[in-house]
This record gives C-alpha cells, sequence and structure tokens, in this order.
C-alpha cells in the first residue's frame, strides 16, 4: 500500500506535467499546504503566521476554478478538522476533493 506522501507526490508529478509546463495555456497551478509540525513550539510559530489544521494537502488553481485536494491512503480517515475544513471552503462554493490514489484523482479533477 502507498503511503499519502507517495500518493501526493504522484499527483504533483502527473499534475504538474499535463498542466503546468511553460507551454501549458492557460498554466495551471498545483502546490501542497505543509501544515504539520514536529514539535508544540514549531506548530505555536507556524499557527502565529496563519497555519490553519486541517487545511487540504493540494491547492489546484485551474481556469477560474479553485480546488482543494485531500490525499488519504485505503484506510486513512479525515479528522475532524479537515471534515470541517471541507465544509468551509464548499460552503464559499468551491470544490473539495478527498482522493486515495493518482487514478481517483484523475478521475475527480
Amino acid at each position: 500500500m502507498k503511503t499519502e506522501s507517495k500518493i501526493q507526490q504522484d499527483i504533483v508529478l502527473y499534475y504538474r506535467n499535463n498542466f503546468c509546463l511553460n507551454h501549458h495555456n492557460p498554466q495551471h497551478i498545483i502546490f501542497s499546504v505543509p501544515n504539520e509540525s514536529k514539535s508544540k513550539r514549531e506548530t505555536l510559530q507556524k499557527k502565529a503566521i496563519g497555519m490553519m489544521s486541517g487545511v487540504s494537502d493540494l491547492i489546484v488553481i485551474k481556469p477560474s476554478e479553485i480546488v482543494f485536494v485531500e490525499v488519504k491512503t485505503e484506510k486513512g480517515q479525515q479528522s475532524k478538522s479537515q471534515k470541517k475544513f471541507e465544509k468551509m471552503v464548499q460552503a464559499l462554493g468551491y470544490k473539495y476533493i478527498l482522493v486515495r490514489s493518482l487514478e481517483e484523482f484523475k478521475e475527480k479533477i
């Protein structure tokens, strides 16, 4: 079974190669949101500069659309803060998808 990190890497590599290169017009954007910290001190510092619990792993910016992507393994579950973030994003009219593989990402994006 692939790790979340490996699934996320596969997604970013696929998307960048297919939609984010200089010759793509318009050029899309995909990036990760580093929202985990190893220490309590680091967490407090990141929160002070705007880190938010539950933010999706990836953000994809397409023409006239922003998609928030949460990556999980086959058995992975969203935390309460991730579910809250999903509801907030959807209430604002944006697309939020949870994916467990590159193939599922391709289908949903």
